[in-house]
């Protein structure tokens, strides 16, 4: 029996994703270089798998100055993400969540003070019983530490829980410590290889929780 469900974030709950991307992206537009996605979907969900800062030296085979890229990149962030919506049947799913009275948590391989801040704005703080970020681990996805901590927070064991990610880096990790794991791949990680989750949808506003939980549980 299913008791808990635990949110990845980044590209899951809201698209951050894209908008990192698409703002590299023009970056290195601005020095005649394409930034391929599949090099950049080497990082989603995780940290130190792809630095755009060294893809863009050795395409331009020389050192650039990264405090002004950095700069420019963090001002086109900040004002994409502000037009952001939240990804698709999130909202219904955590109020479902609610109802079923399933505890509900959150692990993300980004920074508290990344992630709180769109909680709040977005108004969906109260939801999450726990949140774990990268913050108190050694290690991020796909490592399982935060799912390890996310399960020891909401007091069941890993088979009870299911984890919902975008990434394979995240599915990864929610596999390794022993929970279900439900891919639901956003525009970046459509081409991604989800063999290895339990269960694959297009959108969480495809069907209620509570069906496809089931199908889960029944295993």
């Amino acid at each position: 029996m299913i008791r808990a469900i635990v949110f990845d974030f980044d590209g899951t709950i809201l698209d951050t994703e894209s908008v990192a991307y698409d703002a590299y992206r023009g970056i290195f537009q601005a020095y005649g270089l394409e930034l391929s996605l599949e090099r950049w979907a080497l990082g989603i969900g995780t940290w130190g798998a792809f630095d755009p800062y060294v893809e863009l030296e050795q395409g331009l085979g020389r050192a650039v100055d990264r405090r002004e890229i950095k700069r420019n990149y963090e001002l086109t962030y900040a004002e994409r993400v502000k037009n952001l919506l939240l990804r698709p049947g999130v909202v219904d799913t955590l109020e479902e969540a609610k109802r079923l009275g399933l505890r509900i948590g959150l692990a993300t391989s980004s920074r508290r003070s990344s992630v709180e801040p769109h909680l709040r704005d977005y108004g969906l703080m109260h939801y999450f019983e726990a949140i774990h970020t990268a913050d108190e681990v050694a290690k991020v996805k796909p490592d399982p530490a935060l799912y390890r901590l996310a399960v020891a927070s909401l007091g069941v064991q890993p088979y009870e829980a299911v984890a919902i990610e975008d990434s394979v880096n995240g599915l990864r990790a929610a596999k390794a410590a022993g929970l279900y794991g439900v891919a639901v791949p956003n525009p970046l990680t459509a081409f991604m290889d989800f063999a290895e989750a339990d269960l694959v949808l297009p959108s969480l506003a495809e069907q209620p929780l509570q069906e496809w939980i089931g199908r889960l549980g029944a295993r």
